[in-house]
């Protein structure tokens, strides 16, 4: 039984895609779901696969974990939002200019840049 992550679904549509650990992909579809179960990009599975004439197919799933979600309750609040994406504003422009002069940023820059990132991006996802 492989074990893999939702690389996407459509909830409405009722269909998506699932990667295994080896790479190869296969068709999803909620009726090979548990009952009510909900899943969304990263959302970890375990699943029979078989081969069909469109390519490899979802047989039957079993929800192993679900992708962390920042709570909406949890947000920041538009006014911290704002401040925070004029400050990336800035901070990229800092980046832009040195890699347009042929600099990379440090290890420890990078990642305080790749961290501020993701936190903004997990935020307008929720």
């Amino acid at each position: 039984m492989p074990t893999g992550r939702v690389k996407w679904f459509d909830a409405d549509k009722g269909y998506g895609f699932v990667v295994a650990e080896d790479g190869s992909q296969a068709f999803l579809h909620s009726s090979v779901l548990p009952e009510g179960a909900e899943v969304t990009k990263g959302t970890r599975l375990d699943y029979d696969v078989v081969d069909s004439r469109r390519g490899a197919q979802v047989l039957k799933a079993r929800l192993i974990s679900a992708p962390a979600k920042v709570a909406k309750a949890r947000r920041r609040s538009t006014e911290d939002m704002a401040v925070m994406v004029e400050d990336v504003i800035k901070v990229l422009d800092d980046l832009g200019n040195g890699l347009q002069h042929g600099r990379y940023p440090d290890r420890e820059h990078g990642n305080k840049v790749a961290s501020l990132l993701r936190a903004i991006a997990d935020d307008l996802e929720s």
